[in-house]
């Protein structure tokens, strides 16, 4: 069921009146053709000087190769690390808290600026041309496989469109960006981003983003608003690919989580249901396996889910509403490091099938006109085994002692 909440009002001005008021510091806007040129940066004994954390945000535009031009934000809390880049979605690069890093070794390099992206190449793959962000958003109007899918054109006629991988919003920079942060305990610095995917006789999506964290914590939340800027009804997607390689993904690291129920998304996944839950190291020529999950969630229909090395002793965990996300999807692509070993685990709001076969699942919401929904995600870092074991203790808790129910084969999808 969708979630309805008030739109976000237009961006404020990043004057503050008096010192009681946030910090206000518009870093892109659209509207006041700001953007890109020298990098700037701002430290917490600037903004909070009764803060006992040194926090700091800077701005920087990369140069060379095809990140040229792509701007980029760096927000350290005092303890974790967190890598923001506006030009692609308002994705986030990587994190790290220690030792403990949320990222991987994708054969993608640079941080690719969405110009030099053909999101139909390669049969609708060209999205993987930019891919190797931790978190990068997959939607707004489709979030899943290439493929087609009927539509109604400008004519008032059934047609045909090509839906390119993962959807265009990780692919489009940001209009606004705005820096905020509280002059008061608990001191909360905000980082909030818009993106458009609108186009004429087509879905008119505005997405508000915010990234927010607390100085000294090992936690960030990231919460997003989607509003249907057009005068009919839009169907919408999000997906958030969420995406871990060493040092947490290693032999022997495990998925946990209070799972209902898993699905296979085809034959191969099949192969591999008994061990789903456990990673192999790195293995030249596997080939991707993905699972389609459902979760028990406690009385408000809050989950956590968490990725833990092999010792047990690091670990990260994501918590969210199964009102908001009801799906998890976790892809298993446990490859050569060269090819890119990774794992990737992704709430959404549908599972990553083609559009028109989640539609036929009933899992496309839709926005009447200026209707909006709300998703928000929340990180947690746990550096040490006794930060680990209470994650995974309210973990079983939301298990309860029920069963997980396999489904040996994948549905039918066509």
């Amino acid at each position: 069921m969708l979630r309805l909440i008030p739109v976000f009002c237009a961006l404020t001005a990043h004057v503050a009146f008096a010192s009681d008021e946030p910090f206000r510091k518009t870093i892109i806007s659209v509207e006041r053709n700001l953007g890109g040129g020298q990098p700037w940066n701002v430290r917490g004994r600037e903004i909070t000087p009764d803060c006992p954390v040194d926090w700091s945000v800077f701005k920087n535009t990369y140069q060379g190769g095809r990140q040229e031009g792509v701007e980029s934000i760096e927000l350290n809390n005092g303890k974790l690390f967190i890598h923001v880049i506006p030009t692609r979605g308002m994705g986030i690069r990587q994190v790290w808290c220690g030792d403990v890093l949320l990222r991987w070794d994708s054969p993608v390099k640079e941080l690719v600026h969405p110009r030099f992206i053909n999101l139909q190449s390669r049969g609708g793959l060209g999205w993987l041309e930019g891919f190797n962000e931790w978190m990068c958003r997959c939607g707004l109007e489709n979030s899943g496989q290439p493929g087609t899918d009927r539509f109604i054109n400008n004519q008032g006629d059934e047609a045909t469109m090509d839906l390119p991988l993962h959807g265009k919003i990780a692919n489009i920079p940001a209009s606004e960006v705005e820096l905020l942060v509280e002059r008061k305990p608990p001191w909360r610095i905000r980082l909030r981003g818009r993106v458009d995917e609108r186009m004429v006789f087509g879905p008119k999506l505005e997405l508000w983003t915010e990234l927010w964290t607390e100085p000294g914590s090992a936690t960030f939340h990231i919460e997003d608003t989607v509003t249907n800027r057009g005068a009919q009804p839009q169907e919408f997607q999000m997906l958030y690919h969420c995406n871990f390689g060493a040092p947490l993904l290693e032999e022997g690291a495990t998925f946990v989580g209070p799972v209902r129920e898993v699905t296979p998304f085809n034959a191969h996944a099949a192969s591999g249901l008994d061990g789903w839950t456990r990673y192999a190291g790195p293995t030249t020529g596997y080939v991707e396996q993905v699972y389609a999950l459902r979760l028990f969630g406690d009385a408000q229909d809050r989950t956590r889910v968490m990725l833990q090395n092999a010792a047990g002793d690091r670990a990260v965990s994501m918590a969210w509403s199964l009102k908001e996300l009801p799906y998890l999807t976790v892809w298993k692509n446990t490859g050569a490091v060269a090819d890119g070993y990774v794992t990737g685990l992704e709430p959404g709001t549908s599972y990553p099938y083609n559009r028109r076969i989640e539609r036929k699942f009933g899992r496309v919401p839709k926005l009447a006109a200026g209707e909006s929904y709300r998703m928000a995600v929340e990180v947690a870092i746990h550096a040490d085994r006794d930060d680990v074991r209470p994650a995974a203790e309210a973990i079983r808790s939301l298990q309860g002692g029920r069963e997980t129910k396999l489904n040996r084969e994948p549905p039918e999808i066509e």
